[in-house]
Formats: C-alpha cells, structure tokens, sequence
C-alpha cells in the first residue's frame, strides 16, 4: 500500500502572493479546511510544506503553502499532486477502500474464473463502477454490496457475483 494518498492537483496559480489552485481528488473536499501539512513531489523527493490557508472557489480549493511567496514560486508547482501521509488520511466507513489500494487488483468471479485487472473505478453518483480488463475485453462491474462479495487488500485479489448478462 501507498504511504502517501494524492488529495488533489495543482492546476494553476491564483493571485499574485503565491496561492494555488488545487482540483480536488478525495470525496470529501473539506478536508482541505483542516490540513496543516501537505506533501508535493519534486525531483523524485517528497517535500513538506506548511498550510497558512485554504480556501474553496467553485469546484477547486485555493491554497495557501509556507514558503510559496510570489506568483513563479507558486508556478513551479503547477501539475504536481498534493499528498498526505496514510495517518493524515479521513477514516473511511466500514467496506470502503481508498481507490489507489484497489487498483491492479486480479478480479475473479465466485466460481475462481479470471476476469482481468481492476484498471479504473468510475465515479458515477449513484454508485462506483469498476473498470477490469484483460487481453481480450473490457468489463464494466457495478461496485455493489450485492456484485463485490470479497476484497482482499493484502492479495490484491477482488472475488464478484456477476449479473445474468452482464458478459
């Protein structure tokens, strides 16, 4: 498992002090309003920065970083991912998972056929959609209670009840 979660994107600056714009990557967007700390890949290094402040503006969060002062500071920034250690991340409910610890997990159906790699989890509102594929096909499986009877994080293994007609 990762140990550090990407929250969300640097897109662009904003204003002329150093603040950035984040697209958000979590579910639950006010989690920006209680970080003190974040983590930006540069250089193939994590490098810790300080929240002074954040901020949300339509569908994006402004944030404010420690250290990031004028507007080509906050540029060199601009499409790295923010990220948070595993311990800063939100508790999740019972039976969910972070998608980035899903992902490349074998899909099987409930009688141990293969039925690729789990690739994408789609978001669609009324419930994920997971994206497997092996050589031959693309397979589009609702992330119900009722269609994912098992997952096993430590396997990387993801056992499903498929839907008459569904393949």
């Amino acid at each position: 498992m990762l140990d550090y979660l990407s929250i969300g994107q640097i897109v662009n600056t904003h204003g002329i002090k150093g603040e950035v714009k984040v697209y958000p990557l979590t579910d639950n967007v006010s989690r920006f309003d209680k970080l003190k700390e974040v983590y930006i890949e540069s250089k193939g290094e994590l490098v810790k920065y300080q929240i002074e402040s954040a901020k949300h503006l339509k569908n994006t969060v402004i944030i404010k970083l420690k250290g990031i002062e004028t507007m080509n500071d906050a540029e060199k920034l601009r499409d790295q991912y923010i990220k948070v250690g595993r311990w800063d991340a939100v508790r999740l409910p019972k039976d969910s998972f972070f998608v980035c610890d899903i992902i490349e997990s074998d899909v099987y159906d409930i009688h141990g056929e293969p039925l690729g790699k789990l690739v994408d989890v789609l978001q669609t509102g009324a419930n994920d959609v997971y994206v497997v594929k092996d050589e031959k096909r693309e397979i589009l499986i609702p992330a119900l209670k009722t269609v994912v009877k098992e997952i096993n994080l430590q396997n990387k293994k993801i056992i499903v009840d498929l839907p008459e007609g569904l393949i």
